[in-house]
């Protein structure tokens, strides 16, 4: 029996850093804009090449993982090397793999980072748009949880089918939706968001599904769409959390940030570890804020993910006040 297993997108990230470049502002009837611009035409020197793993469905694993718990991965893996350093990196995280494997390329992103850490992201999907029906082990899933990442194409009806399986099968769905699925609007994910036990997701995705809002107004709207508890974050500024007692706000503590690759998988992997463990809605905030600054702080969506026992260190040191109040 897994503790979680986390289904969603799996790549190869490459990050490029250079000191040339320039961030062009620009302002039209629905807002500003910064643009990371490089001279066209030009050769442009790299100062940094990294090469680790990403991915949706990757991160969280390995964040469950080492916070010490039984995780296994679900997604499509391709052929070929990228592929292949992929899996490798999964198993090195004791994460097993209940992955299907199809002709294609595994995804791959390339992320641009400058000196100032302004970042821009070129994502190729490859393979994980195409998570098929007849591709899910169903005998092997013996979970407690399932964490649903964003998935596309073919691979977001296999969630959908993912998600009747996980009610009738009583199991726990987490549910972390991205841009990408929250501009298909709420129509599109009203099959699986009526069946999660568990919503995360950023201020803007939440406007996008039930519409503009204050914090407050938002999470009542998203509860009443099925799940038990719903967390917005919002960067930098307060997030929120409701659940069947109470509202929780929290303003996440100021770090210097070096890369914000993953640090929304932390939160939200964090998040449910917290409540696996102690079913304590103030625990999985301060989990949460505590392993997405150590990300933020270094570069890698993995690379400075923490064990439970750092991150126990870590919530020691942690200056965050949780406010909370009683649903009337």
């Amino acid at each position: 029996m897994y503790d979680v297993i986390t289904v969603g997108s799996s790549t190869v990230d490459v990050f490029a850093r250079t000191r040339f470049s320039e961030i062009i502002k620009i302002i039209d009837p629905k807002g500003e804009t910064d643009l990371l611009a490089f001279p066209s035409g030009a050769k442009i020197l790299i100062d940094e090449l990294e090469f680790t793993t990403g991915g949706g469905g990757t991160n969280t694993a390995v964040a469950l993982s080492r916070l010490g718990h039984k995780v296994a991965f679900l997604g499509k893996l391709g052929t070929g090397t990228n592929s292949d350093f992929i899996h490798k990196n999964l198993k090195k995280e004791k994460i097993q793999l209940l992955c299907a494997h199809g002709k294609g390329n595994a995804g791959y992103s390339v992320i641009l980072d400058t000196l100032e850490h302004d970042r821009t992201i070129l994502t190729y999907k490859g393979v994980n748009d195409e998570l098929r029906h007849k591709d899910i082990p169903y005998k092997k899933l013996k979970t407690k949880w399932f964490y649903f990442c964003s998935m596309l194409e073919e691979s977001f009806h296999t969630l959908e089918r993912l998600a009747e399986f996980a009610q009738q099968h009583k199991i726990k769905i987490a549910f972390n939706p991205s841009t990408y699925l929250a501009e298909k609007g709420m129509h599109h994910l009203k099959h699986i968001i009526s069946r999660t036990e568990l919503l995360i997701l950023n201020k803007e995705e939440a406007c996008l599904l039930v519409g503009k809002d204050a914090m407050e107004g938002l999470l009542f709207k998203l509860k009443s769409l099925g799940p038990e508890i719903v967390v917005i974050t919002d960067g930098k500024n307060d997030l929120y959390v409701i659940d069947e007692k109470y509202i929780y706000t929290a303003k996440p503590p100021f770090v210097k940030v070096v890369d914000a690759t993953g640090a929304g998988d932390a939160f939200a992997s964090s998040f449910l570890s917290g409540l696996i463990r102690k079913n304590d809605t103030e625990f999985a905030i301060k989990l949460g804020i505590a392993n997405a600054q150590s990300v933020i702080m270094n570069y890698g969506a993995k690379n400075i993910l923490l064990t439970f026992k750092e991150a126990m260190k870590a919530m020691k040191k942690l200056k965050v006040k949780i406010h909370k109040k009683k649903i009337k």
